[in-house]
């Protein structure tokens, strides 16, 4: 039987609660914890919001690292979380610049996609995220975001190939 973290938005939220507490009390970044764990900082942050599973091998190196995280939250980690997106969540100023960002060069990258690879897409599941901030030639601060995501051809639907009974 699924726990309550999957049965309703409050749920996730509360554990996203406590594991962003938990994370917090060590005085930690997602950068410096993702070192220690042998992860992406993106992944890194995912775990914490709910938004990848924690695998078995990385337990005991997080528990280490976070030890304020609880078992029982631990084991809702390792679970197959539920992904999503929340629809409020386009309102935050970050996140709204983000997708006009990824709008404003979406026609692009597809095209240069596209022309590079063939017809597909890009997973977003065999992807890797990482965020650097780097210091612009005017001394600013400037964010640097790769997402390094396998290439997926779009394929012919032969009835040969056809699988299905």
């Amino acid at each position: 039987m699924p726990s309550k973290v999957y049965a309703s938005p409050t749920g996730k939220a509360e554990l996203v609660s406590r594991l962003i507490s938990a994370k917090e009390a060590t005085g930690k970044t997602f950068t410096q914890l993702s070192k220690e764990l042998g992860l992406t900082n993106a992944y890194t942050a995912q775990l914490f919001y709910n938004q990848a599973q924690l695998k078995p091998a990385t337990v005991q190196t997080l528990k280490k690292a976070v030890p304020g995280i609880t078992e029982e939250d631990m084991a809702i980690m390792q679970r197959c979380p539920m992904r999503g997106f929340r629809p409020d969540i386009i309102q935050e100023p970050h996140i709204y610049r983000m997708t006009e960002a990824v709008l404003h060069y979406g026609e692009a990258i597809k095209a240069i996609l596209n022309e590079e690879c063939g017809d597909g897409i890009m997973s977003a599941i065999d992807m890797y995220g990482d965020l650097k901030v780097i210091e612009g030639k005017q001394g600013e601060k400037r964010f640097v975001i790769q997402l390094n995501g396998k290439f997926l051809p779009h394929v012919e639907q032969l009835e040969e190939n056809n699988t299905a009974p």
